[in-house]
Order: C-alpha cells, then sequence, then structure tokens
C-alpha cells in the first residue's frame, strides 16, 4: 500500500496538454532561471536521466545540432536532470571536448527534483532516482502543448521534437491541423464541415485538395 501511495505522490503533478505550464525557479549550468523568463519565446523543456551517460551524451550532441533552428523559430531548449550544477558543467565541458561542440542550452540542477515532480518526470515503475526522458513543448503564452515520454533505454529523434514544434507554430498561424508525416511545405487538414450545407459545398471551395466531405487539404 506505501509503494502505491508513494507512486500516486509521483504522478499527482503530472499536467496535461492545454495546461497552464507550471512555474518554477531553478538554478541551472547558466545560473538561475524562472520559467516566466521565457515568456513570449517557445520552450522545449527536457529532462534526462543522468549527467556522463552514452545515450544522455548523444542526446546532447543531438539536441545542440538542433538548437540553432529552434531559435530561428523562437523556441528555446531548457536541459534538466537531478545531478547538481558541479556535475552538469563538468559533464558539459566533458562533451565538448569529446564532440567538438559547444552546448549553448541551460541545464537545470534538480536535486531536490522540485521541478521533475511539477512535470511528472519521474517514472517510480522505471526508476526511483532518474527522470525520464520527458519532452515538454510549451508556447509563448506558456501553454503545455505537447508531451512526449520515451523510456531511459530510447534515444530521442530530435527531427521529430524540431517538426512538432513547425506543426504547432503552423496550427496556430494558420488554424489548421497537420495529417501524418506532416512537414513544412505539405498541405495542412482544414477543419470538417459543420453543417450539411457547408459539407455539400466543401468540394467546390476554392483553394481545396478535396478527398470527401470530412477530410479535405489546403497550401499553407
Amino acid at each position: 500500500m506505501e509503494q502505491n501511495s508513494n507512486q500516486q505522490e509521483e504522478r499527482t503533478y503530472l499536467p496535461r496538454i492545454g495546461d497552464v505550464a507550471p512555474q518554477f525557479t531553478a538554478a541551472t549550468s547558466q545560473g538561475t532561471v524562472n520559467l516566466s523568463d521565457y515568456s513570449g519565446k517557445w520552450v522545449v523543456l527536457f529532462s534526462h536521466p543522468s549527467d556522463f551517460t552514452p545515450v544522455c551524451t548523444t542526446e546532447f550532441v543531438a539536441f545542440q545540432e538542433i538548437y540553432p533552428e529552434l531559435r530561428e523559430l523562437n523556441t528555446e531548449l531548457l536541459g534538466l536532470s537531478i545531478d547538481s550544477v558541479n556535475s552538469h558543467i563538468a559533464w558539459i565541458r566533458s562533451i565538448e571536448e569529446n564532440f567538438n561542440t559547444t552546448i549553448e542550452f541551460p541545464v537545470i540542477a534538480d536535486l531536490d527534483k522540485g521541478v521533475a515532480k511539477k512535470y511528472g518526470m519521474i517514472m517510480p515503475n522505471e526508476s526511483q532516482v532518474e527522470t525520464s526522458r520527458a519532452v515538454f513543448v510549451i508556447d509563448d503564452k506558456q501553454y503545455v502543448r505537447s508531451i512526449i515520454y520515451y523510456p531511459l533505454t530510447t534515444g530521442r529523434n530530435m527531427q521529430e521534437i524540431l517538426r512538432l514544434v513547425k506543426a504547432l507554430q503552423k496550427t496556430d498561424e494558420k488554424s489548421v491541423s497537420t495529417p501524418a508525416n506532416w512537414n513544412p511545405g505539405d498541405k495542412a487538414v482544414v477543419a470538417p464541415p459543420k453543417t450539411q450545407e457547408a459539407a455539400a459545398n466543401r468540394a467546390n471551395e476554392e483553394g481545396i485538395e478535396y478527398i470527401d466531405w470530412y477530410i479535405s487539404k489546403k497550401d499553407v
């Protein structure tokens, strides 16, 4: 019973898509940050299990590779694990030396698990002591727009994270949805008609690639 109670406590804080992102102030490898500092920008907040581990190291190199393109999309990266600031700094220096890259984004030192608990980043049945590979996309108004979890053993696909940010921003810009495997330049899905009359007229709408009354696409 005690174990189930502890697991429930860890899950209590998990935000959902559409929620206001839980606020925090945290020490990082680049000094103290507040989530509110990023208001007006999109944020990819991600957690990793531990410093000085092989999969996490490959991910940090890969996150840095997409960081310039994310910044062009008004999007910042913010990493997190329950390691100390000193550990983060030492690990980042090792990555920079061994992989000839500069890690430009800050990494939260969440020693008390305060941020990890607010975001449900710890999976008790997988590990009691490490954060999972979680990704939270937070928009410029500080709402949670997407949540992705990977197990400890599987590194993340950076191109999918980049694609996701672009898709969410396109949705906001054009009031459309994006179909499976969408990439910038592809047609987007328009909302289905809400009346019988509109459904009957959908095939005649200008600029629409008509498939059926409930599914049509257009250039965006």
